[in-house]
């Protein structure tokens, strides 16, 4: 498939290479927008229904150091809805974040909302989680739905397909994604932005656990040409090699002097991992969904702060954490709260983790800039994982 006939000549995103880790393909980076700098690799706060779950805004951006987050369209679409979205002048205004945002297509509830949806080469036919009712999105109106959230960086309209899945299904699945680019590229090239700043369209690369369809894929995803590149489709019940294996295929092709996100990932180690193989920009729901049922991602381990051995201990949530806002709040304290369903104890470890999320990218940019940043890896990875 050609994208050659599709010109673009505005500059809503830049990215600037600065090293590359002489020891992996770990890169460290800057991506510029209208809404600011974001330094790379970074991690991407959640905020699904234009908010990050029980954290305020001010404290995204003092505390957790958030250089951007993410909004999802299918569910700002049901709620608030594009008509308020418009009204209040765009998603930066309506929550009152003055920062990057990037907007996801409504694929992956594609595939979330597998019971309840009907894929055509047209489109999907959808009912709404919240009441039922039906709805049908096509490339093209993810484009207008997401220009309508005013999103920096959007992206193009894709099918996540499942694990397991069968060959064909992935081939099919891969190509459909493919044709519903062009048009995503096509539609958004000809239609204007809303709020006077540019936006950035990323493909996403698919192709399920195949690396065959993978290269395919990401081939066709580089020669789109856009500002940026994403891959689908991973973190969706794989085992975490293989994961590795499909992000390293995909990132032996994608241009290296664009961003590469990879979409929905995930733990502390994988985000090193993968780091390592060359991905610059991440978003998973993990640090703060895991947060409210009292888990806590810190230096030495994850911590299940229900437990009852955290009951006396008085030390930091994280005492080698660099300066976390709720460094002054116990173990004892903090687990007291969840014992209590004070909802202060949530809020508290979210905060944690996702301090705890743009540290770990923060380091890990460092080391990349030292030189070191393989053999730190090394060292600390073993670490997050184990259960404390």
């Amino acid at each position: 498939m050609s994208f050659t006939q599709l010109e673009h000549t505005f500059t809503p995103l830049k990215f600037e290479l600065e090293k590359t880790d002489p020891a992996s393909r770990a890169r460290a980076g800057k991506i510029t927008t209208d809404h600011g700098e974001i330094q790379t690799p970074i991690f991407m706060p959640v905020g699904t229904v234009a908010s990050v779950k029980g954290v305020h805004q001010r404290e995204l951006e003092d505390d957790i150091n958030a250089q951007i987050i993410l909004g999802n369209t299918y569910h700002l679409y049901l709620k608030p809805g594009i008509d308020i979205l418009e009204q209040a002048g765009g998603l930066h205004q309506f929550m009152n974040w003055n920062g990057p945002i990037l907007t996801d297509s409504g694929g992956y509830q594609v595939y979330s909302l597998s019971n309840n949806r009907k894929i055509t080469e047209e489109g999907v036919n959808f009912q709404s989680h919240s009441d039922g009712s039906r709805h049908f999105f096509t490339p093209e109106l993810a484009i207008d739905i997401q220009k309508s959230i005013g999103g920096d960086i959007i992206m193009a309209f894709d099918e996540c397909t499942p694990y397991p899945c069968d060959l064909k299904y992935a081939t099919d699945s891969m190509h459909m994604t493919h044709r519903w680019l062009k048009r995503c590229c096509e539609h958004m090239d000809k239609t204007q932005g809303k709020y006077g700043y540019e936006q950035a369209l990323f493909p996403i690369v698919q192709g399920s656990v195949y690396p065959e369809l993978r290269k395919q894929s990401a081939e066709a995803i580089a020669s789109a040409d856009r500002f940026g590149n994403a891959i689908g489709g991973l973190s969706v019940g794989e085992p975490h090699d293989m994961m590795y294996e499909m992000t390293e295929v995909v990132t032996e092709i994608l241009p290296s002097d664009k961003p590469r996100y990879l979409m929905g990932v995930g733990t502390p180690s994988n985000i090193l991992e993968t780091i390592a193989l060359g991905i610059d920009m991440f978003d998973c729901v993990m640090p703060t969904r895991n947060a409210r049922h009292g888990m806590i991602y810190t230096w030495d381990g994850i911590i299940n702060i229900k437990n009852e051995k955290w009951k006396n201990d008085f030390s930091a949530l994280d005492p080698n954490g660099h300066a976390y806002v709720d460094s002054t709040y116990s173990k004892a304290y903090v687990r007291h709260l969840f014992s209590s369903k004070e909802l202060l104890g949530p809020q508290i470890t979210s905060i944690h983790n996702l301090a705890f999320y743009l540290d770990l990218v923060g380091q890990a940019r460092q080391h990349i800039l030292a030189g070191d940043f393989r053999e730190w890896k090394d060292g600390v990875v073993p670490k997050l994982k184990q259960r404390l």
